[in-house]
């Protein structure tokens, strides 16, 4: 009886600690049904757990520039896709496809990238 209530007790402490694990990797605050391009100048690149990003400089219309911020998925899981932490030169100009987010601001989710030496990056 005490072992089948430390695990009822065991059981729903996983439970309630999983909830910040599931929601840290919510897509929520990116429109998966939409799909942008960007081509611009890689400002900074972080190499880094749980996400890896990166920012690049996009030109508008206007003449003036704005920051786009692109999260990605872990270090590992990029080695994985053919990535190592050089792979995005800060000055390389690069055309990005990504899911923006939802509120409006320049950023998205990763899909893919189009490096200088001509490789194609991504899902």
């Amino acid at each position: 009886m005490k072992t089948r209530a430390l695990s009822v007790l065991a059981g729903l402490a996983l439970l309630l600690f999983s909830a910040p694990a599931y929601v840290h990797h919510s897509n929520v605050p990116f429109d998966m049904d939409k799909v942008t391009t960007i081509t611009g100048i890689v400002r900074e690149f972080n190499w880094t757990n749980p996400h890896s990003s990166f920012k690049v400089e996009v030109s508008k219309p206007d003449g003036t520039t704005e920051i786009w911020a692109v999260e990605m998925n872990s270090p590992n899981n990029l080695i994985r896709q053919g990535w190592k932490h050089s792979t995005l030169p800060i000055g390389a100009t690069v055309t990005v496809t990504l899911h923006p987010l939802r509120d409006g601001r320049p950023g998205g989710w990763f899909l893919t990238v189009d490096l200088p030496d001509g490789r194609h990056l991504g899902t």
